[in-house]
Order: C-alpha cells, then sequence, then structure tokens
C-alpha cells in the first residue's frame, strides 16, 4: 500500500511534511463525526507551498493520510511531547478544537493503533531514516527540515490568543547545531513581514526531536507557519499572492540552512 512519496534530491536536505497527508480510509470515515471526515486539522498545502524545495535539489517526503489515522510527527508509544499541555496523540481522538473526532463508542482500541502504527507511521520513519543514512553518507552531513503549519488563531484547545506568524523549533537548541539555528534566527530577524518566536509554543515534534543528532552531522529544525501566511483561513483557500511572498522567506531560510 501506497502511504507516501518520495523524491530523493542531490543536496544534503530532507524536507518532511508529516501533516500534509488529508486522506482517510472509508470504512475509517465512517466511525468518525462529520465534521473530522473533512481532515480539518490538515497542514493544508504545505507540499504545495514547499514545492520550490525540488528546485533547490531537496528531497522531499510527504504522506498520503491524515493525521487523524495515525500522527506521523507523536513517538510510537504515545508518550507526550508537552507535558501538561493540551495536545492530540499518536491516532487522535480529538480535534484541535477540542472536539472529538469519532463517533460515541468508535473511538480506536490499543488493539488498533498498534495496527495503524505499523500499516501507516513505520513506513513513513524507515523512509525518513533511510533517506537521511542516505544523505548524509553522500555528503557527510544531512538537515532535516520539518514543514508544517496551523490556524493561528482560535484554537484555545492548544494555545491562547494568536500564534505568532513564524515558529521555528529546535527542540531547545538540541536538534541543530548553534551556528545553524543562529543563521536561521538572523534571517527572521532581519525581514519585517512577519513576526516569529524560537522555541515557544512549538518546539519542535518528534520527529525534530528523535533524528535531530547534530553530532552525528544531523540537524533538524521544525517550522511551524500560521495558515494565515499563505491562505484563508476561513474559506481554506489557498492565496497565491500571500504564498509567493512567504515562500521567497523560505528559500531564504533554506539556502543558509545549507551553507557549510
Amino acid at each position: 500500500m501506497d502511504t507516501f512519496e518520495l523524491h530523493r534530491g542531490t543536496r544534503p536536505l530532507l524536507v518532511s511534511l508529516p501533516h500534509d497527508g488529508s486522506a482517510i480510509p472509508a470504512d475509517l470515515a465512517l466511525r468518525m463525526t462529520p465534521a473530522a471526515r473533512r481532515a480539518p486539522d490538515t497542514d493544508w498545502y504545505v507540499s504545495r507551498l514547499y514545492a520550490f524545495a525540488r528546485e533547490l535539489g531537496a528531497s522531499v517526503l510527504v504522506p498520503k493520510y491524515s493525521r487523524y489515522v495515525v500522527d506521523l510527527n507523536r513517538p510510537s508509544d504515545d508518550t507526550s511531547l508537552y507535558p501538561g499541555q493540551n495536545t492530540t496523540g499518536l491516532c487522535p481522538a480529538v480535534r484541535f478544537n477540542g472536539e472529538p473526532v469519532y463517533l460515541d463508542g468508535q473511538a480506536p482500541s490499543a488493539a488498533e493503533i498498534g495496527e495503524r502504527t505499523g500499516r501507516y507511521w513505520r513506513p513513513y520513519h524507515d523512509a525518513l531514516r533511510g533517506e537521511l543514512d542516505r544523505i548524509r553518507a553522500a555528503h557527510g552531513r544531512a538537515l532535516l527540515w520539518d514543514g508544517h503549519s496551523i490556524r493561528g488563531s482560535g484554537l484555545p484547545f492548544l494555545f491562547d490568543g494568536r500564534l505568532p506568524d513564524l515558529n521555528l523549533g529546535t527542540a531547545g537548541g538540541s536538534s541543530c547545531s548553534a551556528a545553524l539555528q543562529q543563521r536561521l534566527e538572523s534571517v527572521l530577524a532581519a525581514q519585517t513581514g512577519y513576526d516569529w518566536v524560537a522555541n515557544g509554543r512549538f518546539k519542535g515534534g518528534h520527529i525534530t526531536r528523535h533524528y535531530g543528532a547534530p553530532q552525528d552531522g544531523i540537524d533538524a529544525v521544525q517550522l511551524e507557519i500560521s495558515q494565515r501566511c499563505y491562505m484563508d483561513e476561513d474559506s481554506g483557500e489557498y492565496d497565491e499572492a500571500k504564498a509567493a511572498q512567504l515562500q521567497v522567506l523560505l528559500r531564504r531560510l533554506l539556502e543558509v540552512a545549507l551553507v557549510e
């Protein structure tokens, strides 16, 4: 079963987009609420937003299925990434707004979660690990860029008020070198179009934390983008003009990240 698409590039850069998928198997959708069947917590259009990365020679890894099937940015044992804060799990039972994903009595059992982990989660992570290893063997280093987006306001279940436009996460500086983080922050500080924060509410999920190993030549960075920066959050429509403006900055961030 095809659960992801991997484009292999020529540079030491892998762009992972673990929440771009929106497909939900028909039998599973029947157990979900009507609202959840539309996969509203998808990181809408991020593969479209990062399409330019292929021009930079990046490898790009994109899943087919929704985070409601299994969340690829959670650890397989479902340990909380943000203890003490509201979050969603490996096979989410609640949406970002706190409402249920499933109809009464239809949430997955532990056995089903294990089956989904094997069917959907494991292949993505095997591909991610394999591509990072290939890149490092070919170039002596690898940069993992984990791209995300989320509605930037109106989600009190997850955060208060308004999320900054750009949210850089490096697990508190442990998932990438200090030099790389400084270069990225310098680019963000020099621009005036977007507000930003480093290691705020979103410090990096499982992928950033697990694969980032700067001491071994693998730097990992997560960027969570507020969706208002490139789309209309209410209508769900992609905004070409907004996206083009944002892509200039994203390209610059990836370019300085590739500097040795």
